[in-house]
């Protein structure tokens, strides 16, 4: 634990454009499910995200990755508070690796979210020992980004057997309705 710790905890301050991206543009500072509002405020830029080309996107969200390590981490030393609620830029880039190629479309979308924000707030292992062990702006990204990458894995496979299947479906109905 840091030294800074010790001080009394100060409150957001969004004039502070390093705190405006940890607190999500504000989406973070609401008072029920900070995390899933934050997460629901990632969905915004994320439709920017998608007009990308995929290299693009990939050199996007491993940017706010290792941008997102200084963000919060200089949110939290300046707040006094180890990994404030309402600091989301963890789920902005969360939910960014989840939804990598992935059809744009809402139900992959909706999945995508429900996925990312079950192993977010579940952590199971590894999540939960990152969580615990890792400090600071690292620590509170790394959990993110691991919840991240197991929602992506599933919906990877889930597209990998579901994509083909109706594609199949679709062209066997295209030849027999003839």
């Amino acid at each position: 634990m840091s030294i800074f710790m010790n001080y009394k905890a100060s409150k957001p301050d969004l004039k502070q454009p390093i705190q405006l991206l940890a607190f999500g543009f504000g989406s973070g500072l609401m008072p029920k499910a900070p995390g899933t509002a934050g997460t629901l405020a990632a969905i915004i830029p994320w439709l920017w995200l998608t007009q990308q080309s995929l290299p693009v996107y990939l050199l996007i969200v491993i940017l706010s990755c290792l941008a997102g390590i200084y963000i919060c981490g200089k949110t939290t030393e300046d707040l006094g508070v180890h990994d404030h609620g309402g600091i989301v830029w963890d789920e902005f880039c969360g939910l960014w690796i989840t939804l990598i190629a992935v059809p744009f479309t809402w139900y992959w979308l909706l999945l995508g979210f429900l996925l990312f924000r079950f192993f977010d707030i579940l952590k199971p292992w590894p999540i939960n020992w990152l969580d615990k062990k890792v400090d600071g702006g690292l620590g509170i990204m790394l959990d993110d980004i691991v919840a991240g990458l197991f929602a992506w894995i599933i919906l990877q496979v889930m597209l990998y057997v579901y994509l083909p299947t109706s594609l199949l479906s679709s062209l066997l109905a295209a030849v027999f309705s003839h």
